[in-house]
């Protein structure tokens, strides 16, 4: 009898420290993990982009703030924007962050957080350029990043008849090498979203930014369907960080007030 006791004491134990070590889980399945991965593109400043061999920005510091809430570390992975959705699908990352809207279609294969932030897809022309908002992107060569809602919502368009089959969608691995072909007359236009876009225009003389705006959009954090464990705990630690004030601290950090 005092056997059995003890070997109840001991499992008892075990589950009790088990527990404890626990920090966080990084999928939907028993195995828990400490760190959380996150997929990125960092050609994308202000969310994520290099400052020497440092990966900074917007969203950096938001899943920083996120696992710190959730107790967890976090490490990136730095790819072709077009390959991060698959990446959180297989299991390569626990989550996706750069600049990523929602839409229905990238919905059919991961789950997304509540939003962060909101942004715009706007338009960045050469100086003089007689394109003046999207009504007169028809017929000309945009430049936009391979997997981007710019990118998306250009070819939806085209698609819908909006834009004629003489418009010329040119797609990019990065909006950086866009930028440099608008530069070299090889585009009349780029679509990108709003702060990215007042980043090339600054660095980059001889473009501007129109006023006008080609679609208003909301960002979040992509993680594997069906994880709901995971998505649970980020929201309730974006929720947590809208609510002290956090969340817009960073972005404040990043975008001052003009």
């Amino acid at each position: 009898m005092k056997k059995v006791t003890k070997i109840l004491c001991l499992v008892l134990a075990i589950l009790m420290l088990t527990s404890m070590l626990v920090a966080c889980s990084s999928s939907g399945s028993k195995t828990e993990k400490k760190t959380i991965t996150m997929a990125t593109n960092a050609y994308f400043p202000p969310y994520e982009y290099y400052e020497g061999t440092e990966i900074v920005g917007i969203d950096v510091d938001i899943m920083a703030a996120v696992c710190k809430h959730m107790g967890c570390e976090f490490k990136i992975e730095d790819m072709e924007f077009d390959a991060i959705i698959n990446a959180v699908d297989s299991g390569k990352a626990d989550v996706g962050m750069s600049g990523m809207t929602v839409t229905e279609e990238r919905k059919e294969n991961v789950d997304f957080s509540i939003p962060y932030t909101k942004s715009k897809q706007v338009i960045v022309v050469p100086v003089g350029s007689t394109i003046a908002g999207p009504d007169d992107l028809d017929a000309k060569k945009i430049g936009v990043q391979l997997g981007t809602t710019a990118d998306l919502y250009l070819t939806w368009d085209k698609e819908d008849g909006i834009y004629s089959e003489a418009t010329d969608i040119q797609q990019y691995n990065t909006f950086v090498e866009a930028i440099e072909a608008l530069l070299q007359g090889k585009l009349d236009a780029v679509v990108v979203d709003q702060e990215p876009g007042k980043v090339f225009v600054e660095k980059n003389e001889g473009l501007m930014l129109l006023e006008t705006e080609y679609i208003e959009e909301e960002y979040a954090i992509c993680i594997k369907k069906g994880n709901t464990e995971l998505l649970n705990a980020v929201n309730a630690a974006l929720e947590e960080l809208k609510a002290n004030g956090e969340l817009q601290k960073i972005i404040d950090k990043w975008i001052p007030a003009a």
